[in-house]
C-alpha cells in the first residue's frame, strides 16, 4: 500500500469515525441540489436509457456512462468548500 494509500485510509477513518464523514456527504447532497446537479444527471440518465432503449441498460451501465459526466459537472465552488471543510477538520483534529 502506497504512503498516499494509507494516508487516504488514515482521513477517512479519522472522518468516519468523528462523523464528519456524514456531515459532508450531507453538505455535498445539499450543494449538488441547491445548483441544479441533481436534476442534470437525472436529465442526462433519462438521455442515455432514451438512447440505448431501457431493456438494454443495465444499473452498472448507466453508472459507468454517467460518472465522468457527474464528476465534471461538480461546480468548483462545491469542490472547493469541501476541500476547505476537509482541512479545517484535519487541522482542528491532528495528531
Amino acid at each position: 500500500m502506497s504512503k498516499e494509500s494509507r494516508m487516504r485510509a488514515t482521513v477517512n477513518q479519522k472522518l468516519a469515525e468523528m462523523g464528519e464523514r456524514e456531515r459532508l456527504k450531507e453538505l455535498l447532497r445539499a450543494k449538488l441540489t441547491e445548483c441544479g446537479w441533481k436534476d442534470q444527471m437525472k436529465a442526462h440518465c433519462k438521455e442515455v436509457i432514451k438512447e440505448k432503449g431501457l431493456e438494454h441498460v443495465t444499473v452498472e451501465d448507466l453508472v459507468v456512462e454517467i460518472t465522468p459526466k457527474g464528476r465534471a459537472l461538480v461546480p468548483d465552488s462545491v469542490k472547493k468548500e469541501l476541500l476547505h471543510r476537509i482541512r479545517a477538520f484535519l487541522a482542528q483534529h491532528a495528531t
